[in-house]
């Protein structure tokens, strides 16, 4: 072996955290995207917010930190060369995605690329199927249409509410809430997505024998924070334009009731330990809150588009994760 034990560890770390980085700049737009459409907040005020909220939310661990380190392959089989291979996937499709202003998932992105590699590295059975079906799969086709569901019912309800007298010509108040709802979406952005991040650089140094048990260490949960919130900070401007503007038009009380929805969804699924897309969350509660104004208020154009990316991620970071493993067994 020509790299040694350490200096495989200390890659592992830094594509990790890069990978946390790109993850926060590119899932930026699904934290500011409405606020910033709605002209609630500036764009500056908004991603400082954002990036302060999601280092705060990745500081708590939830069960998607686990799922990654130890529910989507088999442990005692990674090795150092699938992390590796896995990061250069999940990293390759956040840079191609952000490019071309897709909002595809970074989540299932590093999925894809784990999954593609151990399939190159270990082999099929290396694989637990059973897991990525139930807590990777399925959520993935659900969480999107939770979102929506929820996002239309939401705002039903928010506009049957402000027909009463009492609450008549009140809609302004939705310009302060909805500093709260993104608030919301920040903070669960944190719990679910920045786990990603700690899982996978945990079973990096554990493949290496840098650490006896799959615990996530301190420092990594500190480290995987912090960069979080310096690539929210970063902003994600190509992403923000598409979901802000580009699926449907929003208003301050769109935007509350698309973000109360999809945080509500993200958070239920980070404590079921389900590594489900923020990205998918927060299209999927934009468009039902524009088909609740009207199937004439969505471009769906752009959701078709972002539909297709959705499908490839999986299976285009996979690929390059697992051409990446054989480049990698070959130098190393």
């Amino acid at each position: 072996m020509l790299i040694s034990p350490v200096d495989f560890a200390i890659l592992i770390v830094m594509l990790g955290l890069f990978f946390d980085y790109t993850n926060g700049f590119h899932d930026a737009a699904n934290v500011v995207s409405t606020v910033i459409a709605t002209r609630v907040l500036a764009p500056a005020t908004a991603i400082i917010l954002a990036a302060f909220l999601n280092l705060l939310g990745a500081t708590q661990i939830s069960g998607v930190a686990k799922t990654v380190t130890t529910g989507l392959v088999e442990l005692q089989t990674a090795t150092q060369v699938t992390v590796l291979a896995a990061l250069v996937g999940a990293i390759f499709w956040n840079f191609l995605t952000w490019y071309f202003g897709i909002p595809s998932s970074s989540s299932y992105a590093l999925v894809g690329g784990l999954v593609g590699a151990s399939w190159i590295c270990e082999g099929f059975a290396s694989i637990l199927w059973k897991s990525i079906c139930f807590k990777v799969m399925i959520p993935m086709v659900l969480s999107p249409i939770g979102g929506f569901v929820l996002g239309f019912l939401v705002l039903k309800a928010l506009i049957f509410l402000l027909q009463f007298r009492f609450l008549r010509h009140k809609e302004g108040i939705f310009a302060h809430l909805q500093v709260l709802s993104a608030s919301f979406v920040a903070l669960s952005h944190g719990l679910n997505d920045a786990q990603k991040s700690m899982g996978i650089i945990t079973l990096g140094l554990y493949a290496v024998g840098m650490i006896a048990t799959p615990h996530i260490p301190f420092w990594v949960i500190a480290a995987c924070a912090l960069m979080m919130g310096i690539g929210t900070a970063s902003g994600g401007f190509r992403i923000i334009r598409t979901v802000g503007y580009e699926i449907t038009k929003l208003k301050p009380l769109h935007g509350f009731a698309a973000e109360m929805s999809a945080s509500c969804v993200i958070l239920t699924a980070s404590f079921l330990g389900m590594p489900i897309s923020s990205t998918h969350m927060i299209v999927g509660s934009v468009t039902g809150v524009g088909m609740a104004q009207g199937a004439s208020k969505v471009r769906w154009s752009t959701g078709r588009k972002m539909i297709i990316a959705w499908v490839l991620t999986l299976p285009g970071s996979g690929l390059v994760a697992a051409g990446a493993s054989q480049i990698f067994n070959l130098i190393i």
